[in-house]
């Protein structure tokens, strides 16, 4: 589709910026090394491309793109992995030999030497897809086909090691047995485009399926991965203790005794451990898929990520070509009850929760919200549908404080419990602070569901109606919604619950007008009675 002029002179005059930027920047590190000013450099050409490489030769130009990173030793050592000890090189020296001396903010589609590897998302092989390519080591950085970096949010830690010295910039991770030890097989939603454009449905299987392309020195990461463990949850010991939670010996098990101080097992009763299949899935955005999930031009989301970000990755605007990105937010896990096997099969009964991060409620307890106590009754619901021969799914996203943060969150607390703490003016709190009530979009979140091969739900639990008309508009229905018990609602928390069924989501019992919100209360500070 070719780009309109309006959009080349922005394009070009962001160019311009970055120029101007870029050219004070080097004044300054001049100005701290001692060295002369460089020339100033002409306006930016037509030809975004010489823009940054004018009156440059080829063979300057290819060399100020590379950064010697594989030249730099870690902190205390000459070339090798030992750890750090006392630092061989100033800061200074280090610097130069891990960035190049001049700032390189972005680069171009037709620059020299760039050939990004050919990447078609939603083909029907791994080798016509072919892998997500993001690393900046010389190895890989002129076949990049991918922005951004691996990890998401923890990338940050990632240069601060090396910035230290702790991590060498060029080490190549072993993959020896890290493949996955459960089985989640490629589904027909992994080949349409359309289906999964938040993450890389080939993230758990790269060091197979694109083995030949990692040992030709690219470097490509997985951005999923698989694993088995037991889950221990107190709430889960009690359950069992009550016996509303059922023993099988196979889904969940009696845990290991506790030991007295003489070695010996205690008699004490040590609860239970639940077994399930889990995977940590790391965001994979494929643009022009996510842009169409918003209903959004793809130059728009491109120049909204970079500009309301501070400018965080110039490439969204100059290399249109690429259509990958992987953003430096949080992850999801996926936690499976049973076989998953059943996840795709129609005949088996689904029970499903889609839970967003509460660190307050699901880890610390907090009673001023219903998060833990929804979070552990599916967990019981997702665990009954096995024991009863189906198939129970947890994901949890990482959208802490409905993907406003967690000061947001706290500020909020701080403003419904100076103000009067009621139903009625609990999402006008977060509007008046945040501008919106709610940024966690769930557009993108069926995404998970299609990479399972879940073709139906069951049971859903969950009250919200914006995650199940994401979920049924992505193609899936779901059959029964089962919002939380009433007895399972911290008293604190019904000032919640009463909000979110007055504004519209689903509720099997108790109904709630905007006249009674008055009526609904939350505990002050200063009140210690529980």
């Amino acid at each position: 589709m070719p780009t309109s002029d309006a959009v080349l002179t922005q394009i070009l005059a962001q160019l311009e910026a970055m120029q101007v930027s870029q050219q004070a920047m080097q004044a300054k590190l001049d100005a701290l090394t001692g060295k002369p000013s460089s020339p100033p450099v002409e306006s930016p050409p037509t030809s975004p491309a010489s823009a940054h490489f004018a009156n440059k030769p080829e063979e300057q130009a290819e060399k100020e793109l590379v950064s010697p990173l594989d030249k730099v030793p870690l902190a205390g050592t000459s070339s090798g992995p030992s750890p750090p000890q006392k630092s061989m090189l100033s800061d200074k020296e280090r610097e130069k030999l891990l960035y190049p001396g001049r700032v390189n903010l972005t680069t171009y589609p037709d620059q020299h030497g760039i050939k990004p590897y050919p990447l078609r998302w939603g083909a029907a092989t791994p080798e016509e897809r072919g892998p997500v390519v993001c690393s900046r080591l010389s190895s890989s950085l002129k076949q990049r086909n991918a922005l951004g970096a691996h990890s998401g949010s923890y990338s940050i830690y990632r240069a601060l090691s090396i910035a230290m010295g702790s991590l060498s910039p060029t080490h190549k991770p072993d993959y020896t047995m890290t493949e996955p030890p459960v089985n989640f097989p490629p589904q027909p939603s992994w080949f349409d485009p359309k289906k999964i454009v938040s993450f890389d449905p080939w993230g758990h299987l790269v060091q197979t399926v694109f083995k030949k392309q990692m040992d030709s020195e690219l470097d490509i990461r997985p951005s999923i991965a698989v694993t088995k463990a037991h889950l221990k949850m107190s709430e889960l010991d009690e359950a069992a203790r009550k016996g509303t939670l059922a023993v099988d010996g196979e889904l969940v098990m009696r845990s290991r005794p506790l030991k007295n101080e003489d070695g010996t097992d205690s008699t004490e009763d040590n609860g239970v451990e639940v077994t399930v299949s889990k995977a940590a899935v790391e965001p994979v955005w494929y643009l022009p898929g996510v842009a169409e999930r918003f209903g959004i031009s793809e130059g728009l989301l491109r120049r909204a990520l970079f500009e309301d970000t501070g400018g965080m990755y110039p490439e969204l605007v100059t290399r249109p070509d690429i259509k990958v990105f992987l953003p430096p937010i949080g992850n999801l896990t996926v936690y499976v009850f049973g076989n998953p096997e059943y996840l795709s099969d129609e005949s088996k009964v689904l029970t499903l929760r889609v839970h967003d991060e509460c660190n307050g409620s699901d880890v610390f307890g907090s009673d001023i919200c219903t998060c833990k106590p929804y979070l552990v009754y599916a967990i019981e619901e997702c665990i009954r549908g096995v024991q009863a021969g189906g198939v129970g799914v947890v994901v949890y996203f990482r959208k802490e404080g409905r993907a406003l943060g967690e000061v947001t969150k706290y500020l909020v607390y701080n403003l419904r419990k100076r103000g009067g703490d009621s139903a009625d003016r609990y999402f006008k709190s977060t509007e008046m602070i945040a501008g919106v009530k709610d940024m966690r979009f769930q557009a993108l979140m069926p995404d998970v569901l299609h990479w399972l091969g879940i073709k139906k739900i069951d049971r859903m639990v969950s009250m919200s109606d914006m995650k199940y008309d994401a979920i049924v508009k992505s193609g899936i229905p779901i059959l029964t919604r089962y919002d939380i018990p009433d007895h399972l609602i911290p008293p604190d928390s019904r000032v919640e619950i009463d909000a979110k069924i007055a504004a519209g989501y689903f509720s099997s019992g108790k109904k709630v007008t905007e006249a009674d919100l008055v009526k609904t209360v939350g505990r002050a500070w200063e009140e210690t009675e529980h």
